[in-house]
């Protein structure tokens, strides 16, 4: 699918998991910051071959800037919901669509929950096929579910 097909806030959460799926293989913690690393600079070089990408750019720089500021917490959560996968053993580009997803739909309330979920395992089927989707579906659908036994951690 060309990036023309996506809508500008659908991009806007692929560019992030790109970003950070990098920045997850520079260093293993994503929460190490460079100045000015989330630009639009950086963001062109994503797709040198055509006119520059059209994202919603707000959305963006909120979903970037705050699964790194809440990494602890969403790695908290996403350990408790899946604990025969330590961490350090989820795909990288599944365990930044889920740090995305927590972060949007259950911390900072940018998007309703629901739309969050669906939009992480759009993006997981995207970037790691079914089983990544289901993966992401069984986490987030369990975090649903539970969302009560969590209301300390979804705390800002």
């Amino acid at each position: 699918m060309h990036e023309g097909s996506f809508d500008q806030r659908h991009l806007a959460r692929r560019i992030v998991v790109q970003r950070l799926f990098e920045r997850s293989f520079k260093d293993s913690d994503i929460s190490k910051s460079q100045e000015n690393e989330f630009n639009n600079q950086s963001l062109a070089e994503i797709d040198e071959d055509s006119e520059p990408l059209k994202y919603d750019k707000q959305l963006a720089d909120k979903l970037f800037h705050g699964v790194i500021k809440y990494k602890d917490k969403t790695d908290f959560i996403i350990s408790k919901l899946a604990p025969e996968w330590p961490i350090e053993q989820i795909n990288k580009a599944d365990l930044q669509i889920l740090r995305i997803a927590i972060f949007e739909g259950f911390i900072e309330n940018l998007t309703p929950e629901k739309v969050s979920i669906n939009e992480a395992i759009d993006l997981a089927k995207e970037f790691g096929g079914t089983p990544s989707g289901k993966f992401v579906n069984g986490v987030l659908g369990s975090l649903l579910n539970r969302k009560n036994e969590f209301s300390r951690a979804l705390k800002k």
